[in-house]
């Protein structure tokens, strides 16, 4: 028999719409649920029944006003959406991640909850994230470890960890997430999720996350391509003071259009090349890399190998820029002691950069990246494993010094970064499962603001590998 969380995003808006369902009974099914699961796969830090109900209950009334007068309404109306922790919501827990804020308020909402909100939303809370979203592993002292729930032993991954957690049970129908060297990417390949992480200047990182370098941006976890698209239309928008900017879409486009549009046939390049030294590439995400390519094939598509054109120097440069992204928050002298060790290694770092060392840093990136693009004109898509090896236990990353952690993530995550640094649209697709069974995502990369071509061949690969009905064992 179906259940609500049986239903896609896409399900649950029409049968609001339609008075089929409620929100108010989709919003108290998944309440239901994070009550009984949340702590098994550690998706929450901060559940928020009394906002989900108010926004249901006004879902509700907008939706019965609407099917007696007739009238749009926006496209999210009433469907349970999560934040991440790492992004503001008005009057409600925003920890990072830390202990240090574990008892912080936000008194105002980040843009893309504004967006979100105004597509008509129910926020049923936040989800968990790493300290200040660092490492690509959810394991902090606000809650309980980020876990697959394809196996309650390993990582959820991050920095979108409880996101994508909470995706892969049940327990929401799509998440927000954010993405600065994989945090969208990673999750979605270890939970078995369709993720997105846009081109750089489509979502406005405002109003407190700054976008000097331009590596991170929101984005959308889901089960189908479908509802990722239909998302990321709603978190799409660009305010004053951003240093990044994208037109949107011409009139009339949507990128939840693209999910129902032929790509065409399209020149894909593949490539295994890591930059990271040490990588070594499991055979699962061999198996899945090669599978992916055989079905890109058969589907008409032209797939050629290709050495990814990413020189070598700028792998310390980003680490640079990461180490000083670390230094961001706004921590005291006193508080230092009460960080995780990995985020005092790498405040650590940071602080050791000079202003000088940073400004070179940036431009041997912004260099690198003019030599791939170049390199990469004509292809439509960049095919790669999404990760290097499957979902790693929890406690892995930490049962080694904080250097021997960061070296671990670089060497379980050579690929993601790339498409921080570039700018570039990529995504996640779940197209593989282990013999184990566990998943193991590709990457699709594409040229900047060519979400729509990559949207467009995710849902090709979705319509001939269908996985939304593939679930693990707590659904």
């Amino acid at each position: 028999m179906t259940q609500i969380h049986d239903l896609t995003v896409t399900e649950q808006a029409a049968a609001i719409r339609s008075g089929e369902t409620s929100s108010a009974e989709i919003t108290e099914h998944y309440l239901d649920r994070i009550d009984r699961l949340g702590e098994q796969v550690g998706a929450f830090y901060t559940v928020t029944p009394e906002l989900a109900r108010e926004q249901a209950a006004a879902a509700d009334k907008a939706a019965a006003a609407t099917r007696r007068n007739g009238g749009e309404l926006p496209p999210l109306t009433g469907v349970p959406i999560p934040i991440k922790d790492l992004n503001m919501v008005a009057g409600v827990r925003f920890t990072l991640g830390s202990t240090i804020f574990a008892d912080n308020v936000a008194t105002e909402d980040d843009y893309v909850v504004e967006h979100l909100r105004s597509a008509g939303i129910v926020i049923t809370g936040k989800t968990a994230t790493p300290e200040f979203g660092l490492p690509c592993y959810t394991e902090t002292k606000i809650g309980p470890p980020a876990r697959t729930p394809w196996d309650l032993t390993r990582s959820a991954g991050g920095s979108s960890g409880g996101a994508a957690a909470a995706v892969s049970s049940g327990l929401a129908p799509a998440a927000q997430g954010s993405d600065g060297g994989g945090s969208i990417r990673i999750p979605a390949s270890v939970c078995g999720l369709f993720g997105i992480k846009p081109t750089r200047g489509r979502i406005s990182p405002g109003p407190l996350m700054p976008d000097l370098v331009g590596l991170g941006t929101d984005g959308p976890l889901a089960r189908t391509v479908a509802d990722a698209a239909l998302l990321l239309d709603a978190m799409t928008g660009n305010h004053p003071g951003d240093m990044y900017t994208l037109p949107p879409l011409p009139a009339g486009e949507s990128f939840l259009g693209y999910a129902t549009r032929e790509p065409g046939k399209l020149r894909v390049a593949r490539s295994l090349t890591t930059l990271v030294d040490g990588a070594v590439v499991h055979p699962d995400c061999i198996a899945a890399y090669e599978d992916a390519s055989t079905l890109l094939a058969d589907l008409g598509h032209e797939v050629e190998d290709f050495d990814l054109p990413f020189p070598a120097e700028a792998v310390p440069s980003f680490f640079a820029l990461w180490y000083a992204m670390a230094t961001l928050a706004p921590i005291g002298p006193d508080q230092e002691p009460q960080l995780l060790p990995l985020t005092r290694y790498l405040r650590g770092k940071g602080l050791e950069l000079s202003a000088a060392e940073l400004f070179f840093h940036q431009a041997v990136l912004q260099g690198s990246v003019r030599v791939a693009l170049r390199a990469l004109t004509g292809y439509d898509a960049i095919l790669t494993p999404t990760l290097a090896l499957p979902p790693r236990p929890v406690g892995w990353f930490d049962e080694v010094d904080p250097a021997e952690n960061f070296v671990r993530q670089t060497q379980f995550t050579p690929w993601t970064a790339l498409y921080n640094l570039s700018g570039q649209p990529a995504v996640s697709v779940p197209l593989h499962w282990s013999a184990d069974g566990l998943p193991i995502g590709v990457m699709l990369a594409g040229q900047l603001g060519a979400e729509g071509t990559l949207i467009a061949l995710s849902a090709q690969l979705e319509a001939a590998r269908p996985w939304k009905d593939r679930h693990p064992s707590i659904w």
